[in-house]
């Protein structure tokens, strides 16, 4: 790996004009100097371009059309980036600190064979000042995915060629796409990681699987298809270790 390693960060928005400078704003904060920055907007309609428009001189890559849905356009914007190490941000999401990738790129460097990188998560209210949720991993290991838990999707950094080998976020998995996918790569193709014991990203409270407990069903059965799909039994700890988990990060 070279000393500065390319590092694309990806932002999928679609009507995100309410907060999108401050996802644009963390990532141009950041002090690590060789980032691609990468939005794909699914044609907003709300004036998110006109959100973009004052700092479209440091967005890399601009996409601006109809997609499939987050997933379809998170793929886009995977398949678009051109850096070593790629990175996804949402648009309701900010870096915790103008030192997180350069802190991701230390972590790749110090430890020869990773090919990932991830961290810990606060849930925050729409203000970004009250912590509503404490998402706090830990060190990848085979208890991990059994145990009900998976990383922090925003907070994982992978290696460009690992989506190339591995594949994509699966559109059939509507709400549990990001489950899958690292279930996929962890778990299946047994992709080396490393944990960052620090928070890397806050990421505004209210994302689609958690609105209704409906959607969270939904997801908890969509978890479970990862592992049939890939000729695994679902454990039995996985059912109530999960609700474990995510009981402790709201105490």
């Amino acid at each position: 790996m070279t000393d500065y390693p390319k590092v694309s960060i990806v932002t999928v928005v679609y009507n995100g004009a309410e907060t999108i400078e401050d996802t644009i704003r963390s990532v141009l904060s950041q002090d690590y100097p060789n980032i691609e920055y990468v939005i794909i907007d699914g044609a907003s309609t709300d004036g998110t371009l006109e959100k973009v428009a004052p700092y479209r001189s440091h967005v890399d890559i601009l996409i601006s059309e109809r997609d499939n849905g987050l997933w379809d356009a998170m793929n886009k914007g995977l398949r678009t980036a051109t850096g070593d190490i790629v990175g996804i941000l949402n648009s309701d999401d900010v870096y915790a600190g103008p030192d997180v990738i350069s802190r991701v790129v230390t972590a790749f460097r110090e430890h020869p064979g990773v090919r990932g990188v991830y961290g810990n998560l606060k849930y925050m209210d729409k203000g970004l000042e009250k912590v509503i949720r404490d998402w706090k991993s830990r060190p990848y290991d085979k208890t991990f995915f059994p145990g009900g838990e998976m990383p922090p999707h925003p907070t994982l950094f992978l290696e460009k060629s690992v989506y190339e080998e591995i594949g994509y976020l699966d559109l059939n998995f509507r709400l549990g796409a990001d489950y899958e996918f690292t279930f996929r790569a962890l778990e299946v193709k047994k992709v080396p990681v490393w944990w960052i014991n620090d928070y890397l990203v806050h990421m505004r409270i209210g994302g689609e699987s958690n609105r209704s407990i409906k959607n969270i069903l939904t997801q908890h059965r969509l978890n479970m298809k990862a592992w049939t799909i890939h000729g695994l039994r679902v454990p039995l700890s996985f059912h109530y270790r999960k609700f474990i988990h995510r009981l402790r990060q709201f105490l």
